[in-house]
């Protein structure tokens, strides 16, 4: 039987001939990289469990969160990444170098059919040019720095052929938030999506990975794009490596495959709170903005910066509007200021910052205030994620227009005169609670109080925001826990040591940080069942030796708020003590088990 991209380069990096969907195997990374705010703790790890660099030359620091160095805990998280790099001989790419992912195929660290990790839960962008990239957390991370290898559960592919041609005015970005609109967050959770096609074989680079660095948002896997010759090309002019790309089997086997015709499509808009709750930019109501945002791993390239020049040139930003722009790398960067787009920029009024991933990771220009109103090109809008104000998504046509008219519109309905700017303001935030103890006892059977949160697409900046993630005392992390969770936000000071969370699908999707599962087990809580997890969240969980389980519904037992019930880890029982009937959950597997048992997955490497 044939295989699909995806499982012909896990099985090429593996000790195996062939894989199949839910395999658990190790494979071996081509190139692993750290972040600053996850670099810190992979350090922390290497260090505590006095684990050695397998390899530094496939090894690296990027530091993208906040390249500016202007936050005192990011400063000493990349002071202390650079002193590790000075001592093993690992290279940094420091804050002038620009977002991680970028830099891995802007400097050859990966190539099509290649296998990368980082601490960067956009990794999967890599699949722009047909390699496997994947965002972990820091004990995957330091795992793979150290053995050059990582568990992978291979998961099933989905084929989608994008059929006839793109309107002229649909850029990429529209062509993902489309796709949003088609499959939502969690119809292809855990899947790895193929794109082939008409419509992609005349895709460029840049534009592939705006289309792949939002397959997290969609719950993917990553989506994976054949490579054209053209970027064939590209790769081979940079790889640290010889290779050969890799192409799916003719009689590969997929377990949904679409034909979608592009040529529907339209320009597109993502509302606050939800990448997915997406509509046509010409069916919004007129939205007064306050702000504007070009850039991020998803809108940060070349050609997103010419399209917004083109449009910015001759013209100003509203008055009251600011318009934000930063490029992924600072290749780019340097290209905006042979080609005259920075001056450009600053002529229209904009402020132009150096290269990184900027608003959406906390650490740079793009942050908004309560009551502010942005449209940015960035690929999330989870409440919170970008500030404490409303974030609308789209292609940086739409948001350079929208920056010119005061409200979000169309390059072709930028008005003469701008919409006039509110001001709108919000109240302080409140000081969060003391952390509760830390229950580490390991069995095979809990026993605890439910939080029935009938929720789905709880992300991980509900459950720990992005605000804090300079913190790696594990014991500060707890008062912070579901604190941008509406509703939740006083979890830490209600919860006890033993509680249990039942929720809904695709718990944990958004970022890799560790620090969503961490919280938890910072505060007691016993386990987490979902009826789905985020497919980074649900690895990290199992690595930090949390249990974390699925369920199809807990309706034969009457589950409500409050109760408390037994579960059994291995076999699946679930009991609700108030009236004792019984039901069966998803129970762990045998990696999971394994895990579990020893403490963490670097308990006893």
């Amino acid at each position: 039987m044939g295989m699909t991209v995806t499982e012909k380069i896990i099985a090429s990096h593996s000790k195996y001939d062939s894989v199949k969907p839910g395999d658990i195997i190790d494979i071996t990374i081509d190139a692993r990289a750290a972040r600053d705010f996850g670099g810190a703790n992979v350090v922390k790890n290497l260090n505590d469990f006095g684990l050695r660099v397998e390899d530094p030359e496939k090894t690296l620091f990027t530091f993208d969160c906040n390249p500016t160095g202007s936050d005192q805990k990011y400063a000493v998280n990349q002071h202390i990444c650079r002193q590790y790099a000075r001592s093993k001989g690992i290279k940094v790419y420091d804050i002038n170098a620009g977002i991680g992912t970028h830099l891995l195929i802007e400097e050859g660290y990966v190539w099509p059919g290649a296998t990368a990790v980082s601490t960067d839960s956009h990794a999967n962008i890599l699949g722009a040019v047909g390699a496997f990239g994947q965002g972990m957390g820091d004990m995957d991370i330091a795992a793979s720095w150290n053995s050059g290898r990582v568990w992978f559960k291979v998961p099933a592919s989905v084929k989608l052929n994008l059929k006839g041609l793109l309107p002229e005015d649909v850029t990429a970005k529209d062509v993902i938030l489309n796709l949003l609109h088609i499959y939502g967050a969690n119809t292809l959770l855990g899947y790895s999506i193929e794109l082939c096609g008409e419509a992609t074989d005349r895709m460029t680079l840049d534009e592939r990975i705006t289309i792949a660095s939002m397959a997290t948002e969609m719950g993917a896997i990553i989506i994976l794009f054949t490579p054209t010759e053209e970027i064939i090309s590209y790769c081979r002019a940079r790889a640290r490596s010889a290779f050969e790309p890799v192409y799916a089997d003719a009689d590969a086997t997929y377990e949904i495959a679409a034909d979608i015709d592009v040529s529907a499509f339209v320009p597109m808009v993502s509302r606050p709170g939800e990448p997915h709750d997406t509509v046509g930019v010409k069916e919004l109501p007129v939205t007064i903005i306050d702000s504007a945002f070009i850039g991020s791993c998803t809108n940060g390239r070349i050609e997103d910066m010419r399209v917004t020049a083109e449009i910015l040139r001759g013209r100003k930003v509203a008055p009251g509007v600011v318009l934000k722009i930063v490029p992924s790398t600072d290749t780019i960067w340097k290209q905006c200021l042979d080609e005259g787009l920075i001056e450009v920029f600053k002529t229209a009024g904009a402020l132009v910052s150096n290269a990184g991933c900027a608003g959406c990771a906390a650490g740079q220009v793009g942050q908004n205030g309560k009551g502010e109103v942005t449209v940015s090109t960035g690929n999330r809008n989870f409440p919170g994620k970008q500030g404490q104000g409303s974030v609308f998504l789209a292609s940086p046509a739409v948001v350079a227009s929208s920056a010119l008219a005061g409200y979000i519109t169309t390059p072709d309905a930028i008005p003469a005169e701008p919409k006039t700017f509110a001001v709108s303001s919000g109240k302080p935030v409140s000081q969060a609670p003391k952390p509760m103890a830390i229950v580490t006892e390991r069995s095979t059977i809990i026993k605890g109080r439910v939080w029935v949160i009938d929720r789905d697409n709880i992300d991980t900046d509900m459950i720990f925001h992005n605000r804090y993630l300079a913190i790696t005392d594990l014991i500060e992390m707890g008062q912070y826990a579901f604190d941008n969770l509406e509703g939740y936000r006083d979890f830490a000071k209600r919860a006890r040591p033993g509680d249990i969370i039942v929720a809904g699908k695709n718990f944990g999707s958004g970022s890799s940080r560790q620090q969503a599962v961490d919280c938890f087990v910072s505060l007691g809580i016993q386990a987490v069942i979902a009826r789905s997890f985020g497919a980074i969240y649900e690895r990290n969980a199992i690595n930090a030796a949390f249990p974390v389980m699925t369920y199809g519904s807990f309706d034969k037992i009457d589950l409500r708020d409050g109760d408390v019930i037994t579960v059994n880890l291995l076999n699946g029982d679930v009991v609700n003590e108030r009236n004792g009937l019984i039901t069966v959950i998803n129970p762990f597997y045998d990696a999971q088990y394994e895990i579990y048992i020893k403490g963490g997955l670097l308990g006893k490497i």
